[in-house]
C-alpha cells in the first residue's frame, strides 16, 4: 500500500513540475513577442499577441491531448482524421485576429496561409516533442517503481522464509529440554521470546544498528549453547566501531545457523569461531565451523533448505556490487567470509 501511495505521489509531482513548465514557457513567449511586436512599432501589438498565443495554444494543445487519447497504433486512422482537422482549422484564429483590425478579407486569406506553413507546424513538431519526453519521463519512473515494488516483494519473500526455517529447528532444540524435563526449558522459553521480539517488531525496518543484529546473534548463541555442557562453543571476537553500522536486518543468522547445523555432534569450546569487523566503511562477517571430515550424507544447503541461496538472493538485492561472499570447504572445517563494502557509517557518541 504505502508502495502505491509512492507511486501516485511520485507521478503527481512530476505532473505538476510539466505543469508548471508549460506556465513559465507560455508567459515567457508571450513576453517575447509582445516585446518584439512593441519595439516594431505594431500599433495592433496587443491584438497580435493574443491572437499569435491563442492560436498557438489552441495548435498546440489540440494535437498535445490528440496524442494522449490516440497513441495507439489500431487507433492511427482516427488521430490522422483529427490532426488533419487541427492542421487546417488552428490558422483561423490568428487570421481572425487580423481580420477584426484591417477588415480585408484578402489579407484574412494571406495570414491565414502564413500561419498554415509557419506556426501549425512548429507547434505540431513541439507539442509531440513534449507529449514524447513526458511519457518518457513517466514511463521511466513507472518502471522504477515496479522495479522497486519487484524488489521489496523479493526481499520480504526471502525474510518470511526465515521464520518458519529458523522456528522449526529451535522448537525442535525447546521440544528436547522440555521432553527432559531439563532446568534449562524456561530459560530456553525467555530467550526465544527474545528473539521473537527482534524477528517480529525490530527487524522490520529497512536497516538496522549493526551492534542489535549482533545481540540478536549472542541470543541464539545463548539458546544454542543450551544443547552444550561444555563451556560456550562459539568463540565470538568483535572489532571496530560497530556502534556506527547499520545493516539489513536478519542477514546472518542463517549463516551462524549452518555452523551449529552442519558441525560434528561433539564439538570442543571455542571451535565455531565468528568474527565481526568493521573497518572504514567495511563490514567483514566470518564464520568457521568443523564438520566431519568423512561424512555420510553433509550438504549445506540441503533439498529444502534455504540457508546460503537466501543469504546469496538478499545481498544481491540489497547490495549489489557491493559485497563478496566467499565459501570455502576444507577438509574437517567449512568457512563463510562475507564483507560488504561502501557503508554510510554514522558518527557515533559514546
Amino acid at each position: 500500500m504505502n508502495g502505491r501511495k509512492d507511486y501516485i505521489c511520485s507521478m503527481n509531482r512530476v505532473k505538476n513540475i510539466f505543469s508548471v513548465v508549460h506556465i513559465v514557457l507560455w508567459t515567457l513567449l508571450s513576453l517575447l513577442v509582445a516585446l518584439q511586436l512593441g519595439e516594431d512599432g505594431n500599433p495592433n501589438w496587443f491584438t497580435t499577441t493574443v491572437g499569435f498565443i491563442v492560436t498557438c495554444l489552441s495548435i498546440f494543445y489540440s494535437h498535445f491531448f490528440l496524442l494522449t487519447y490516440y497513441s495507439d497504433k489500431r487507433k492511427r486512422r482516427a488521430y490522422l482524421v483529427r490532426l488533419a482537422g487541427i492542421v487546417l482549422t488552428g490558422p483561423f484564429l490568428f487570421s481572425y485576429f487580423h481580420y477584426l483590425k484591417l477588415h480585408s478579407w484578402s489579407l484574412f486569406f494571406s495570414n491565414y496561409f502564413i500561419a498554415l506553413f509557419s506556426i501549425v507546424p512548429i507547434f505540431i513538431f513541439l507539442s509531440w516533442v513534449a507529449r514524447v519526453t513526458e511519457n518518457l519521463v513517466l514511463n521511466t519512473i513507472r518502471k522504477e517503481q515496479l522495479e522497486k515494488q519487484a524488489v521489496e516483494s523479493e526481499l520480504y519473500y526471502l525474510k518470511s522464509q526465515i521464520n518458519p526455517h529458523f522456528l522449526f529447528n529451535t522448537l525442535n532444540n525447546i521440544y528436547a529440554l522440555v521432553y527432559k524435563q531439563a532446568p534449562a526449558a524456561p530459560e530456553a522459553v525467555l530467550h526465544l521470546a527474545s528473539l521473537m521480539r527482534y524477528m517480529i517488531y525490530e527487524s522490520n525496518a529497512s536497516t538496522v544498528p549493526l551492534t542489535k543484529e549482533i545481540a540478536y546473534l549472542q541470543d541464539y548463541m545463548s539458546l544454542q549453547q543450551l544443547r552444550y555442557k561444555e563451556n560456550p562453543v562459539v568463540d565470538l571476537k568483535i572489532e571496530g566501531e560497530t556502534e556506527a553500522c547499520h545493516i539489513a536486518p536478519l542477514l546472518f543468522i542463517h549463516l551462524l545457523e549452518n555452523a551449529y547445523k552442519h558441525s560434528p555432534a561433539r564439538i570442543n569450546p571455542g571451535d565455531v569461531k565468528v568474527r565481526v569487523e568493521v573497518k572504514d566503511d567495511t563490514l567483514s562477517f566470518s564464520v568457521q565451523n568443523p564438520v566431519d571430515k568423512h561424512p555420510t550424507h553433509h550438504n549445506l544447503d540441503e533439498p529444502g533448505g534455504i540457508g546460503l541461496p537466501n543469504v546469496r538472493k538478499r545481498l544481491t538485492l540489497l547490495y549489489p556490487d557491493q559485497h563478496t561472499l566467499k565459501v570455502t570447504n576444507m577438509v574437517g572445517t567449512f568457512c563463510v567470509v562475507l564483507k560488504i563494502h561502501g557503508l554510510q557509517l554514522q558518527t557515533h557518541e559514546r
